[in-house]
């Protein structure tokens, strides 16, 4: 298994872990997803810079 592909499967997986679903996460607002959104920015990032 090549290095993007385990980005790929690891990206996956937290999009699924940051959608709030249960109700008392739902209060937590976007911090999460945010947070998450800005590591998926820099990661694309580095991988097309390299």
């Amino acid at each position: 298994m090549s290095l993007s592909t385990l980005l790929i499967a690891l990206v996956l997986i937290f999009i699924i872990a940051t959608v709030p679903v249960w109700p008392y996460s739902r209060s937590w607002g976007i911090g999460p997803s945010g947070a998450f959104s800005l590591l998926l920015v820099v990661l694309i990032g580095l991988l097309v810079m390299s």
